[in-house]
């Protein structure tokens, strides 16, 4: 963890602004600018990047992918600009938290796989490309987006410290924690086998 060296006032303020920014809907905006419908009663009804894409528009779903990444990268940029290292963790941190539990929708949000991912380029790129690249290699193997995001998440505690990051170690348990908890259900599908792949219903 860094050094806890900016005021409540501060880091309060800064938790705030990243929670706002994460729990911006993008998947929601791109599916009805897009006229595809609401994502509630599509799919999963998730709103995130993977339910977008069973929509069949690829373009939306990237859309979203980059936009939910942004939104975590964006809150820990500012953060840090504007305060240091411990206001940019929280505001990563938070950024996560309004993505899963946004105000706007009854706190039932997405995944948060894409702003783990965009949270991390955010606080050191070099982990954050493990952490994608991690991501791609899984997804390209096992063709299951749940299965990428917590080989991802798992592995990134390991990125922080192999790549010379360790004050990052107890965020990535945090994060990794949040992850896993929010993919509940999609372990219990892997492990009876019913898991859908991307693309599939």
């Amino acid at each position: 963890m860094p050094d806890i060296q900016s005021s409540f006032a501060l880091l309060a303020f800064w938790g705030i602004v990243g929670y706002l920014l994460g729990s911006i809907p993008f998947g929601m905006i791109v599916a009805r600018l897009l006229g595809l419908g609401n994502l509630r009663n599509i799919g999963s009804g998730n709103i995130g990047a993977t339910n977008v894409l069973r929509t069949g528009n690829k373009l939306a779903a990237l859309a979203t992918l980059l936009l939910d990444g942004a939104k975590g990268t964006v809150a820990v940029i500012l953060a840090r600009a504007a305060t240091g290292d411990d206001a940019a963790q929280l505001a990563g941190l938070m950024a996560f938290v309004g993505h899963c539990f946004p105000i706007w929708l009854s706190f039932r949000g997405g995944k948060g796989v894409a702003t783990f991912l965009g949270v991390m380029l955010g606080l050191a790129w070099p982990v954050g490309v493990a952490c994608c690249l991690t991501w791609l290699a899984s997804a390209a193997v096992t063709r299951i987006s749940s299965m990428a995001a917590i080989y991802a998440a798992a592995l990134s505690t390991i990125w922080v410290i192999f790549l010379g990051y360790s004050e990052l170690f107890v965020m990535g348990v945090v994060l990794t924690l949040l992850v896993f908890f929010r993919h509940a259900a999609n372990i219990r599908r892997l492990r009876t086998g019913t898991e859908p792949k991307i693309g599939q219903s």
